[in-house]
């Protein structure tokens, strides 16, 4: 992408409305191009690696394949693109898994139509874009690690662990992809404090959160 071409987007969305709303947005408006929509993360890696858009919007629970595995995968296949998750949901659950896996900005879909633009604008030339109060959220995780609770998709994933399951297998046994097991550990070492399966265990088992 340079000064004078368009930024391309990809927009991934399970609801067709809101994919209408956002591509009416967007070609409305100058200095954009939308490519393609897909419905689910799995649409949207095939149609990632074949359009080479500048920017995907990403919603993150989608029916068929959900954000945070097409973001981790796109990472890991070096995408070009930069993601802009655009989605309802601020958790914690939610904000940390998708900027774990790779993604350069998180915003809510309540964003005012201009702060969307510049979200965009921004992404595409590589700077992170955060609505406040996923930024928030974010400075207060970094500044109290091991506080947080864990999710109960998190404890099973460490109780797992606990007996040397395999992510492979743990992928398996919890139907989810082993990126999703991946972004659950990086996501529950931070919670607890540590780096790596056999700390979070011990550390589990000191906190009354095993046994």
């Amino acid at each position: 992408m340079t000064a004078d071409l368009p930024i391309t987007l990809l927009i991934v969305d399970d609801h067709p409305v809101v994919r209408d709303g956002l591509r009416g947005m967007f070609e409305s408006a100058p200095g954009f191009t939308v490519l393609a929509e897909a419905s689910n993360g799995v649409e949207a890696v095939t149609l990632a690696t074949a359009l080479d858009p500048d920017v995907i919007l990403m919603d993150l629970r989608m029916p068929g394949g959900g954000g945070v595995e097409a973001i981790a995968e796109l990472t890991r296949t070096g995408a070009r693109a930069k993601i802009l998750v655009l989605t309802t949901y601020d958790t914690d659950s939610d904000t940390l898994p998708a900027i774990e896996a790779g993604a350069t900005g998180y915003l809510l879909k309540d964003a005012p139509r201009d702060e969307l633009f510049t979200a965009v604008r921004a992404a595409a030339q590589g700077r992170t874009v955060l609505s406040p109060a996923v930024a928030s959220r974010l400075v207060s995780a970094v500044r109290t690690p091991g506080n947080e609770p864990l999710s109960a998709r998190e404890r099973e994933v460490l109780a797992l662990v606990a007996k040397g399951t395999s992510n492979r297998e743990i992928a398996r046994v919890l139907f989810i992809s082993e990126a999703t097991v991946k972004t659950h550990l990086t996501h529950l070492y931070g919670k607890l404090g540590v780096k790596d399966r056999a700390a979070a265990v011990a550390t589990a088992y000191q906190r009354g959160i095993l046994g």
